[in-house]
């Protein structure tokens, strides 16, 4: 079995456990804790009816303490805020034995342990709004330290900022740095608004699969699975939006989900490979009538989470209020590039992509390098809500062809602050067409294009069914969620973000240092001492370990004698 390597701290905190335990005090205990109370309505109650909290409970992690002899303060920390608490000896051991006062509290606990408190609210002669503890009881102890994040006159030092850990350790990073806690509450505001919104028009919430025999309603690569039962293989879904259609064929007139899908692509700021879109499709109503649904859904999820349509993403204001501007593709690639493109076709777009060094490949088709032009040149110069409309058909397998302008289709995407936040049609549902495209998309994918749609069989028959005019959306909870809490990374608003393994730090065997020439007994020491490999030993000054090993030595209470500078030097130079 791998034994634990433990740093100073970590051992010191087990060391207290140890002595918890032989002090009969369960550090881990199973029974409830009830709260009455919380920091936050403390905070901005207690001077207007002080009465509310003659008697309290509450719980929380200590996040910093000042020992002063037989009175001391600290803070506290729970899922509203930070308080002060005063523990005073005489109160929290009133009889002759101070042992939870003078050992438990000043000796054992540690920033980050959880307690729960008993006491009484006051004012110190400084106005702080502070908890008088006459009682406490440890909940949970605390094996590891935090990251501590020290303030003063208003400037923070010692932050918890590499994204990399962060990102991995989000439990510390939610502890430490508590506007992380409200990206995350506005988030779950930003949902539930979006689902009120919906439910006021009385749309059924589903549910479709996540495992999916054939993969569709996107143009992406999927992550692929076997199942051992059936002997088949299955996909994660990439779209939910061949189940949610096959709905409508069934005779709901609105359905919706929130989905979790997954695509098997690359990963950056603004892509996971896990992410949140609500898709939603409506009989009877067309590409048009969406558009305007989504600046009135929209608009009011800005209102309900800032009470104003202005939100500020990075340096830019974002004005969600309603009308919102709308271009064509086409007019919008003339607007910034100066070119009308409606007559060109496939060469002639390769050598406007070589002209304006918009990159591409020999396997894309013409949408494909429409879709390039316009993502190159234009969708990063568009700040403020914008819808851009009217695709080319060939990147558009699902959308219905435009009603009197050939060759494009009935789509829009809104673009705001220069990324896509939701794509929606007037949904094909022409089971002739449809197959005509699907049997187009598997041509594509002959020639190479990794993202063309498969054919699905089933879903043609659903559309064989008969399919209302249905006007469809998909908008992205992640990007949206970044614009609203003003996130730079789409890492900032998911709390698991998908990351690259992490590496196990690298430990030499024993071995490899005796033939160094290291004692087996000093081993231990230079571990201790945060030594894991024998690079690291060789590129420390020999002069500064042989000091090292001798201060550990003495503190370790070692019954063997110390080596000689010699014999160090001879470990690191030999």
């Amino acid at each position: 079995m791998a034994t634990q390597k433990l740093t100073e701290q970590e051992q010191i905190r087990r060391d207290a456990l140890k002595k918890i335990h032989e002090l009969g005090i369960d550090p881990f205990p199973a029974d409830l804790f009830e709260q009455t109370t919380n920091s936050k309505e403390i905070l901005e109650q207690f001077d207007t009816e002080p009465d509310k909290f003659t008697q309290i409970s509450i719980a929380g992690r200590i996040m910093s303490r000042r020992i002063m002899g037989s009175a001391s303060f600290a803070e506290i920390q729970d899922s509203e805020g930070r308080i002060q608490v005063y523990f005073k000896r005489d109160d929290i051991s009133p009889y002759e034995d101070k042992t939870m006062y003078n050992i438990v509290f000043k000796k054992l606990l540690d920033i980050g342990d959880i307690i729960g408190l008993s006491g009484y609210v006051f004012k110190t002669k400084m106005g702080e709004t502070t908890i008088h503890v006459t009682s406490f009881k440890i909940l949970s102890k605390s094996l590891r330290p935090l990251p501590i994040v020290k303030e003063k006159d208003g400037e923070t030092f010692d932050a918890f900022t590499d994204p990399e850990l962060r990102y991995r350790q989000r439990y510390v990073d939610l502890i430490v740095n508590p506007e992380v806690r409200n990206t995350f509450k506005l988030r779950a505001k930003l949902m539930n608004s979006m689902r009120s919104f919906l439910l006021e028009k009385e749309y059924l919430e589903v549910e479709t699969p996540i495992l999916q025999p054939i993969y569709g309603g996107a143009a992406a690569r999927p992550f692929k699975t076997h199942h051992n039962s059936l002997d088949t293989t299955l996909y994660l879904r990439i779209a939910n939006e061949l189940y949610l259609k096959r709905l409508i064929v069934g005779g709901y007139e609105g359905v919706f989900e929130f989905a979790k899908d997954f695509r098997n692509e690359g990963m950056s700021r603004f892509h996971n490979p896990e992410f949140t879109q609500m898709e939603l499709y409506v009989a009877y109503t067309d590409y048009e009538w969406m558009m305007n649904l989504v600046e009135e859904m929209v608009e009011k999820i800005a209102l309900d989470l800032h009470g104003t349509t202005k939100v500020k993403v990075g340096e830019n204001e974002i004005d969600f209020k309603i009308p919102w501007k709308r271009y064509t593709m086409y007019e919008a690639i003339e607007h910034y590039t100066g070119v009308n493109i409606t007559s060109l076709d496939e060469k002639e777009l390769q050598a406007l992509c070589k002209k304006l060094n918009v990159p591409f490949d020999e396997s894309m088709g013409k949408g494909k390098l429409i879709d390039e032009i316009f993502g190159e040149t234009c969708e990063a110069q568009l700040i403020q809500p914008t819808f851009i409309t009217d695709y080319p058909v060939e990147m558009s397998p699902l959308a219905k062809k435009h009603r009197s302008k050939p060759g494009l289709v009935e789509r829009f995407e809104a673009i705001v602050n220069g990324k896509e936040l939701c794509n929606a049609f007037s949904e094909l549902n022409d089971p002739i067409d449809q197959r005509k495209r699907f049997e187009e998309q598997l041509e594509l994918g002959k020639r190479g294009d990794v993202e063309a749609m498969v054919l699905d069989e089933d879903f043609l028959r659903a559309l064989e069914h008969g399919m209302p005019p249905t006007s469809g959306l998909g908008i992205g909870i992640d990007r949206l969620s970044m614009i609203m809490t003003n996130s730079s990374s789409i890492q900032d608003v998911l709390f698991f973000p998908q990351m690259k393994p992490e590496q196990e730090n690298e430990v030499s065997s024993h071995d490899e240092y005796i033939a160094l020439g290291v004692p087996e007994d000093w081993i231990p020491v230079l571990e201790e001492l945060g030594i894991n490999t024998v690079k690291e030993l060789k590129s420390i000054n020999p002069n500064k370990l042989f000091n090292d090993l001798c201060g550990m030595r003495k503190k370790l209470k070692l019954s063997f004698g110390p080596p000689t500078k010699e014999e160090v030097s001879s470990w690191i130079e030999g």
